[in-house]
Order: structure tokens, then sequence, then C-alpha cells
């Protein structure tokens, strides 16, 4: 390519994702982004059939918004700057931005939501100390000489824990008896000494999110509240039970079960710290504070607190209130006395990861009427109505990772993750691309909504017979999503009556925990401003087809907001600011719990909202 040729390129810049790429002019962004590697959500294939491929422009612009656009995006999109990848043609350098759920999985990291970096407010120091080495003529203790040495920084009142007497004599002389002593306030005007750094290193802290299928982990600077890694990986309790509940019964029948379950997640844990750190360049003696949110059940769990009460009416929990647990004592490999905070849980279920649910999104505070729940394989619903907060949690199973499903599997390479169905025809996407080979759970809602509007599935859910698609096989009705020659696996990948229902069921617990909470408040669904949807599944879903399907109520798509892993963003908040833990136990103290087993009303809802 000669210079003059360079020079009549233009630039693209992606965001979130930072890469850039050089275009003809009249390239439209769906064309610039598969340049780029970057792979956007087009069931269609750039038809604009399908309105997923939505991006923003940030600055710069392209072409005359099309009148398929304006049938695809709403008004208010449209104004600020929303696009269809496929229909924006190119003309000038721009910058764009990718919503998340415009990305294929391969570059989700399920790790990004809602929550703004604050200010570091907890009490923690770095005082600088240098000792004298013992000597034959000075041959004082190494935990006195190091008390000797917090005196004379100022520092009298300090406890040393077991744990951190233990390792102080290493870390001193590895040192070279000069350095920082990390210092972190217990709320008496005393310090505890955490651990002994190089002058020079960075204090770091450790929040993480632990779903009952996934596990988020962020480093965070404690100097800056910046973060400095993060990574995600599978919470491994999953071997032992795809829900809360099973993971109770296999504590109840094993007498080592709940050690087996802390043991087994606390070991990816410190896999993970490892691998954030390496990435951070730092060590795991700069870890020296950790917040752990997660549902009552992930937060026993992990804390080693009983949970046989939690599967019994009337679940409860052994503990609600926050506490703060040395790492050391759950087997974290962290600063030698690092403690890891755990937020108040509400009750039932509903646990501390609601709690930072709502502080990342301003639900807690919001003088608006806002439903914000966090979609997961138990889904926690809180209302913000008239200054008061209700909540419940309504079991809706795992049918959203793919599980329960006859072609299911969770979001991987070749998962069917978008369905369109458009005048008799079937179009899929799948992950990276490939030729399908089982569908995700984004794609088993597409494909309920899809089949719906297309009159393949009543509204009980029964396949229709002789509809497009539908063929008898085994002695019942299945729909052909993908041929057995168009797929991977050699056979036909088929939505089968009883994946509707799962999907019916699981859609009907998160829709009648909705109209609970509104019929306590006394609130027509009409009446809310906002309708947050937060959770790795939630920020993936298409809403019109949740909507489409009753597992949301029919406000206007404008009202809706996905935020991502906003529990993960909250613990971050809880990490380094100790006025949003004086907030997280506001929002337990005040938080109202509707318990939807005993609720009058629940069962004939939960049917109601069943059908499509």
């Amino acid at each position: 390519m000669s210079d003059e040729d360079a020079s009549k390129k233009l630039r693209i810049d992606f965001e979130p994702i930072g890469r850039r790429v050089k275009v003809s002019p009249g390239t439209t962004i769906l064309e610039a982004a598969r340049l780029a590697g970057i792979e956007l959500v087009s069931v269609c294939g750039g038809g604009g059939t399908c309105g997923r491929c939505k991006v923003r422009l940030m600055s710069g612009a392209a072409s005359e918004v099309t009148d398929t656009e304006r049938h695809k995006l709403s008004k208010s999109e449209i104004k600020e700057g929303f696009r269809l990848a496929c229909q924006a043609g190119l003309s000038e350098d721009v910058r764009i931005q990718i919503p998340p759920q415009s990305l294929t999985t391969p570059q989700r990291t399920q790790l990004e939501g809602e929550g703004e970096e604050l200010p570091v407010t907890i009490d923690w120091k770095a005082a600088t100390l240098a000792m004298q080495p013992p000597s034959l003529e000075d041959l004082t203790a190494d935990i006195t000489r190091f008390r000797s040495g917090l005196s004379g920084a100022g520092f009298s009142k300090v406890e040393i824990e077991s744990q951190a007497s233990v390792s102080l004599p290493e870390q001193l002389r590895k040192n070279l008896w000069q350095g920082q002593v990390v210092l972190r306030g217990t709320g008496t005007q005393k310090y505890r000494a955490v651990t002994f750094l190089p002058s020079e290193a960075v204090a770091v802290g450790m929040a993480v999110d632990v779903g009952t299928t996934k596990v988020a982990m962020y480093l965070v600077d404690l100097q800056n509240g910046g973060t400095l890694a993060k990574s995600g990986a599978m919470n491994p309790q999953i071997s032992y039970g795809e829900d809360v509940i099973s993971r109770i019964g296999y504590c109840n029948t094993h007498s080592d079960g709940r050690k087996v379950l802390q043991s087994v997640l606390v070991d990816t844990l410190n896999a993970m710290i490892e691998e954030n750190c390496q990435s951070a360049g730092v060590t795991r003696d700069q870890v020296v504070e950790g917040v752990v949110v997660g549902n009552t059940v992930m937060h026993h769990l992990f804390g080693g607190f009983p949970v046989q009460q939690l599967g019994e009416a009337p679940y409860v929990a052994a503990v609600s209130e926050a506490v703060e647990i040395p790492a050391a004592s759950v087997g974290l490999m962290m600063a030698p006395g690092a403690h890891v905070y755990l937020p108040p849980n509400i009750a039932g279920y509903v646990g501390g990861d609601h709690v930072a649910m709502l502080l990342a999104t301003g639900t807690w505070n919001s003088k608006k009427n806002v439903i914000a729940l966090d979609i997961g394989t138990n889904t926690e619903v809180c209302l913000a109505a008239q200054g008061k907060l209700y909540c419940c949690s309504c079991a809706s199973g795992p049918a959203f990772e793919g599980a329960h499903i006859q072609a299911g599997m969770r979001a991987a390479r070749g998962a069917i993750e978008r369905v369109e169905i458009d005048n008799g025809t079937v179009r899929v996407q799948s992950i990276g691309g490939l030729a399908p080979v089982g569908i995700c759970g984004s794609g088993i809602l597409d494909a309920v909504a899809e089949m719906t509007m297309a009159n393949v599935v009543d509204t009980r859910g029964s396949l229709r017979s002789g509809a497009l698609g539908v063929i008898a096989r085994n002695d019942r009705q299945e729909f052909v999503l993908v041929t057995a020659a168009e797929s991977g696996t050699g056979d036909d990948i088929v939505i089968t009556r009883s994946d509707v229902n799962q999907i019916q069921l699981a859609k009907a617990a998160i829709r009648a925990g909705v109209e609970v909470l509104l019929a306590v408040a006394k609130l027509d669904a009409a009446a809310l401003d906002e309708f947050i949807v937060a959770g790795a599944f939630g920020t993936y879903l298409d809403l019109e087809h949740a909507v489409r399907i009753g597992m949301f109520p029919g406000l206007p798509l404008e009202r809706f907001k996905q935020v991502g892993n906003a529990a993960g963003g909250g613990a971050k908040q809880l990490l380094v600011s100790k006025e949003r833990r004086q907030a997280a136990d506001v929002i337990a103290e005040k938080m109202h719990y509707v318990e939807l087993t005993t609720y009058r009303g629940f069962d004939q809802l939960y049917v109601q909202n069943m059908y499509l």
C-alpha cells in the first residue's frame, strides 16, 4: 500500500476494547469490526433484521440513519448516537463504543459492571521502619524489636496476630530490617499489623463476587482505588450441586461436606489471586485486605458457617451482620495479617452480593421507583419505592446457564447464543462463528421468544403440530433449530416442549417475584421509573424478548438498564470505602424482606406467569 493510499484510510477506534483499525471510506462499522477481529452479534449476517449489532458513536460521524435503524432503535437511542453497525457507513475517523450485549461471548469477561471508583477511605497506614538487625550484643526477640520500631514511628498500640507473628521474622530478614509495615485500623484507636513489605511496594486489595456458577475477582490499588487486574472462573462447587439447595444437601449428607465445598472454592480463589498478582506485578504479601460477596449460602460456605438451617423452613442464616475474618483462617494466601470483610446478609438467600449490587447501582438510596434484579440460578429482586426497600429471592433455576435443556450448554465456543425466525427462516449465531454444537442461556431465551412470535408454540408452551420446523420424533414434537448437516455434532439441534417449560418455570419465578414486591408496595408496574437488570446472563439477554415472553413487565425499553456484574462493582466499593460499609449496614437494616413461599397469592401469580 502506498503512502497516498494509506492517507485515505479512516481510523476507527473501538472502545472499551482498545482496538484500532484503518478502513476505506464507505466501510460499515460491522465490516470494520470484523477487520479488527471483533465479533459483534449479527444473527442476520448484516441484513439489519435482527437489530443486535448496536454500537454508539462517541466522536466522528457516519452515514445517515436508515429506515431500518429507525425501526430497530428507539428515538432516545438514536439521539444518544446509537447505530446498527451493519447499517452505518463510515466517511471519517470515528471512536465507537461497543456495549457488552453487542459482543459475542469470547470477548465477554463477565467482569464489567456498574459501580464508580471511589476514593480510598478505609483506615490503613504504611509506616516506614528501619531497625538494627540482631547481633551477639543485642539478642532482642524479633517481635519485641519490631514493636520497638513501631513505637519509634509513633505506633505504640499495634496488635500482632499469631499468623503475622509467624511470618514477620522471615519478612524482616528478607527486607534487611528496613521497609514499610502495613497497619489496619481496628476501630478502637488501635492498629493491626498486616504485613512487612519493601518500601516501594504498593498495598493492594482483593474484591470477589462468588456466584453460584461463576466467580469474579478484582485486584485494587489501595492508594487510589484503581483496578489493577481482574479474572473470572467457574465456581468449582458446581461439581457438588448446580444450585444452592443441592449444595446444602451435599453438606447434610457428607460429614465433611462444608469443609470440602469451602476448600475447593478457596483453592480456586488462591489460583485467581496468583493469576491477578502476576498480571499486576505484585506479590501475595501485598494483598492486605479482602472483600467477598455472595448469596447467603455462598457466604456461609466460604466463611465456614453451618448451612443446614438454610435448607429448612424458616430458612434462617447463621449470621446476618457484617463480619471480618482472618484470611488465613479459611486458607486464603494473602498477606499474613490480612482480613476479609463479608457484608451483611439480608434474609433467606438474599445475601451480601445483593447488598453490593444495590450499592453499585445507587438503588439503595434512589428517589425513583426502581426494580433492580440480579439474574442467576437464584434471582434476587429489590424494589425501591417511596423511600423504602423491599426484596425477595426467586428460585429461577439453572436453565439460563443451559442446564436442563436437551441441547443446552454453557456459553462456550459453538454454543448458539442468538436466534431469529424471519418469515419461516431460522437463523442462528454461535459463539466464535463455529458450526453449532448446542445452545446457551441467551440462545434458548431468544428461541422461545421467536418461536412464540412465529406461532411455533402456543401460550402454554406446547409446540404446534404442523408448524414450520416442527417434527414428530420419539413420540414427541421437536422444533429443529439447526439441521444435522449444518451442526457441529452431526445431529439436529432441537428445542423440545420440556426445554420451553424450563424457560417458562424460570421466567415465571422472576416475574412473580417482581409482581409480589409491587403488590406489597402498592405500586403498579407502569409507575416504575427504572428497571435494572444485573448479572452475567442479565447483561446479554435480549430485553425485547424478555418482555415478549413475560419475564419482565411491558415497560418501554428505555426504562430498562443492563448493568453487568454490579455485585462485583459493589464489592470493589466495599473494599475501599468505609462509607460504603456503613451504607451496607443501613441497607440490611431498612430492607423489608418478603418470603415468597409464605406470601398469600404467590402460587397463583406463579401459575399465571407461566403462560407465554
